[in-house]
């Protein structure tokens, strides 16, 4: 691709995300109504939710309303939290949850229909497996795992003991999504060879790194579960857990998955490619965190292309142009473009897509909401994982491609920012990405020329085996799991 053209693609790109931002704007999306919902006692789904200092409370809220479905127990390592949470169930609702600190106790009472997971990242799997081989259902959220094996073991158990398994990748229900990647499927666009996942989501510092005591009301032995038992090195025990590698996947693995899987949906690609390549750096501050805040990873599948751009330091909107917008997330960008021979299609919100020609101009708009939890509560009742929009192996692959980027990036070398663009030499589409990462750390007066991030190894996998090739293995296979912590242990393939 010539400057020329590539100058004429980013000034489409800046028009196109311009446009797409003001529709999705005035978008206003219509509740749906819950997906088979009953009154009759007996059909009643028995719900466990664990988690609920977070996205546990959004369980929390969607649950509460239904009458086909009960939340019989909370269940969460902080005290503090979950008695809480039961009390003010109780005054709404006029009849208290059962309350648990540990997850296995509560496994233990065969009333319990379902599990509603909404623990730290590395707490997923392991809790997804325990529930479905103690009979229950699962509701997991995203990342559906902490590495690439659990995810999936979750996938061979749900199988295995027949079990439904929706993932929290909610666009999966969104009609207006559902609508606009049918239609890049049906060629809409003609073939599309690339896609570019987005995540520009202002993350600061998490504080000093040091050691601190957990909340006195935390069973910090069951908190740490499948992870090494050490000291809290962060000052904000809750949330902050993210940003370090033992217990999160740093916004890749985050915010960022939403956007990977609408991505890999879109290519229609069902297995983790042929390689991986990614490049970053914590960068701009010293903190407790661990993981990347800048940090691009690309993903091959043969003639396609993943491309997956994560930005926590000040930055524009992607083009200029607000691409999600919530209370909690002032201005971010977060969305998904996908460039075929005939157009593009951008995704800027969880819920929409719009349709440009090959000059930028809309010819379709895709909306409309769905109900996530309805379409899990209706899957329970069906007995069907096929009628899940979000089944586990989606979440497992999408949930593996961060994974994946992240090994890339850990495994790397520390080099000046400014050298990592020789290393992408004669990839124009490679060079393009890395000029604007390049721009954007300048913005944050980040000096690329003397300060260093890390260059990722460029791996080679069999995307359907889920190991990697070549001469990069045996580096790059340990990291697919990780040693567990009795008798926190997510079982081996054999034993599943």
């Amino acid at each position: 691709m010539s400057l020329q053209k590539l100058s004429r693609r980013e000034m489409l790109e800046r028009s196109m995300f311009a446009t797409a931002a003001a529709i999705a704007a005035r978008h206003v999306i219509e509740p749906v109504a819950h997906a088979q919902e009953s009154s009759v006692p007996s059909n009643t789904i028995r719900v466990a939710i664990t988690g609920v200092n977070g996205r546990g409370g959004s369980h929390i809220s969607e649950l509460k309303k239904r009458k086909g479905a009960e939340i019989a127990a909370i269940i969460d390592v902080d005290e503090a939290v979950g008695q809480r949470n039961c009390d003010a169930l109780e005054k709404e609702l006029g009849r208290r949850p059962a309350f648990f600190t540990d997850i296995r106790k509560c496994l233990e009472d065969k009333s319990i229909d379902a599990v509603s997971i909404a623990t730290p990242n590395h707490w997923h799997s392991l809790a997804a497996i325990w529930s479905m081989q103690a009979g229950k259902d699962v509701y997991v959220e995203k990342p559906v795992s902490h590495n690439v094996s659990e995810g999936r073991r979750c996938v061979q158990v749900a199988r295995k003991h027949k079990k439904i398994c929706q993932t929290g990748t909610q666009s999966r229900s969104e009609q207006g999504m559902r609508d606009a990647i049918a239609f890049i499927h049906a060629g809409g666009i003609g073939e599309v060879k690339l896609a570019r996942g987005l995540c520009y989501k202002r993350r600061g510092s998490i504080g000093p790194r040091g050691v601190y005591e957990p909340p006195k009301t935390v069973d910090y032995d069951i908190w740490s579960g499948p992870a090494p038992l050490k000291p809290v090195t962060r000052p904000k025990f809750h949330y902050d857990w993210h940003w370090q590698w033992d217990y999160g996947n740093g916004d890749l693995g985050n915010q960022g998955i939403h956007q990977m899987d609408i991505a890999r949906w879109g290519l229609q690609v069902a297995d983790l490619g042929e390689g991986v390549l990614s490049y970053g750096g914590r960068l701009g501050y010293e903190d407790a965190g661990e993981t990347a805040n800048s940090q691009v990873c690309i993903h091959k599948y043969g003639d396609k292309r993943l491309v997956f751009e994560t930005r926590g330091l000040p930055t524009p909107n992607y083009k200029g142009a607000k691409i999600l917008e919530t209370e909690a997330n002032k201005g971010a960008g977060v969305g998904v473009i996908f460039y075929g021979t005939e157009g593009y299609v951008i995704m800027p919100s969880y819920s929409s897509g719009i349709v440009f020609d090959k000059d930028g101009k809309v010819v379709k708009e895709f909306k409309g909401g769905g109900d996530h939890f309805g379409n899990f509560l209706a899957a329970c009742r069906s007995r069907k994982h096929e009628d899940l929009n979000a089944d586990i192996l989606e979440g497992h692959l999408s949930s593996a491609l961060c994974h994946l980027g992240n090994i890339s990036y850990r495994l790397g070398q520390q080099i000046p920012v400014a050298a990592i663009k020789e290393r992408l030499a004669n990839d124009v589409e490679a060079l393009g990405t890395f000029d604007r990462f390049s721009e954007h750390l300048t913005e944050n007066k980040v000096d690329v020329a003397d300060t260093k991030g890390y260059f990722g190894l460029d791996l080679t996998l069999d995307g359907k085996k889920e190991i990697f090739t070549g001469s990069h293995a045996d580096a790059a296979n340990p990291m697919l799991t990780r040693e567990y912590r009795k008798p926190f242990v997510v079982p081996a393939e054999k034993d599943v």
